[in-house]
């Protein structure tokens, strides 16, 4: 293992519980513990997962004039959603774009009362996302990196359950709901989401409280650790985007079929419309369609496709119509699920595809999105 791979604050538990460690934008990570990827994604869909999501980069964002409403402002210049009308403590998806309306990173954010937004940033993308903040809203905005934060999630249908256990004023708590809570005498920023298509929560509090939290959560029936390789087919399932796989500079929130990020507000004809960077690109596309679309691939047989598979109109493979940009085994579904891009025309549910495979053509399908139920709380 490389010794310039990061940690995060609850490496030394996931070793203590058995976890098998990987690399991962630039962490060492748990891909699994003892019970294997498969019997962990099937105890988030039926009881509760508590992931290690520390790698995440968090973000703190005010507005210098100390303004709330200046500081969503600020942040739409950047993204194509609707910041201004986000409500005191509730959370919102929204899109970094470029100049081009490619996607330079997917983020949640949260407006933390009338003081402050909190952006929940992927790993991966975090250096470049704090110098795109700063370079764009340094004037407007005090931007805060937040490295001594630690990000918990619990994922599931008892998840609710077990964290009201400890804090019960959570029971209340809807879909998309932010929260500041103390959970196991640690003061944590609580939100009702997730990444997995399950009701769930996600706690962030100081990394040297981080053991304690995590400890207090697995201590509860039903909850137990779950690792990336469970978190990716559960995402995939949900039918949720995997950035640098499914989203990346190369997509369009359109294309991606991430349309229903952009609010009516920023839309032509909106109180502001456009305004974020490639906004007329994006905004051509909600008018004239695209060339390609995202959607679901269900394959026939057992075996998946895995992320770079071409996709094909006919079993010879002599028309080529698209790729699959994430695939695996789908444990909820008992089958093989998959995601990727096909050419406009052939987006249809139910249309026939073939996919390669070790140069086979696969029979598979266009398929809804996501593939299993949501069990979101709204």
């Amino acid at each position: 293992m490389s010794r310039d791979l990061l940690r995060t604050p609850l490496y030394d538990l996931h070793l203590s519980l058995g976890a098998r460690m990987v690399p991962f934008a630039g962490y060492d990570m748990p891909v699994q513990y003892k019970a294997g990827v498969m019997a962990e994604h099937l105890h988030t869909r039926t009881a509760a997962g508590l992931f290690d999501v520390s790698h995440m980069g968090q973000v703190r964002l005010r507005a210098r004039s100390g303004r709330i409403a200046d500081a969503a402002l600020a942040l739409e210049r950047l993204v194509p959603a609707d910041i201004l009308a986000l409500k005191p403590w509730r959370q919102r998806y929204a899109l970094l774009t470029d100049a081009q309306g490619g996607i330079l990173d997917d983020l949640m954010v949260s407006r933390l009362g009338d003081d402050a937004l909190l952006l929940v940033v992927n790993a991966a993308c975090k250096d470049a996302d704090l110098a795109h903040l700063t370079a764009a809203l340094d004037g407007d905005c005090v931007i805060e990196a937040l490295p001594e934060r630690a990000l918990i999630a619990l994922q599931g249908p008892l998840a609710g359950a077990a964290l009201a256990r400890l804090v019960p004023a959570t029971a209340e708590m809807r879909f998309m709901d932010v929260a500041e809570c103390d959970v196991a005498g640690v003061a944590c920023v609580v939100s009702r989401s997730g990444y997995t298509g399950e009701d769930g929560f996600e706690l962030g509090m100081a990394s040297g409280a981080a053991v304690r939290v995590a400890e207090a959560l697995l201590a509860q029936e039903g909850v137990a650790p779950v690792g990336l390789g469970a978190r990716d087919s559960l995402r995939l399932e949900a039918g949720l985007c995997l950035y640098g796989s499914d989203i990346d500079r190369t997509t369009t929130p359109i294309e991606a079929g991430l349309d229903w990020s952009i609010q009516k507000s920023r839309r032509d004809g909106g109180a502001r419309a456009g305004g974020f960077p490639g906004a007329e690109s994006v905004l051509a596309q909600l008018r004239d369609g695209v060339p390609r679309r995202r959607v679901g691939i269900a394959v026939e047989g057992r075996a998946p496709v895995r992320g770079g598979a071409q996709l094909f109109a006919d079993a010879q493979g002599a028309v080529p119509v698209g790729r699959v940009t994430s695939g695996a085994f789908g444990p909820t579904v008992g089958a093989p699920v998959a995601m990727g891009y096909v050419a406009a025309g052939y987006e249809a549910t139910g249309t026939a595809l073939f996919a390669e495979l070790r140069g086979k053509f696969l029979p598979a399908r266009v398929a809804a999105l996501p593939f299993t139920a949501p069990g979101f709380r709204r």
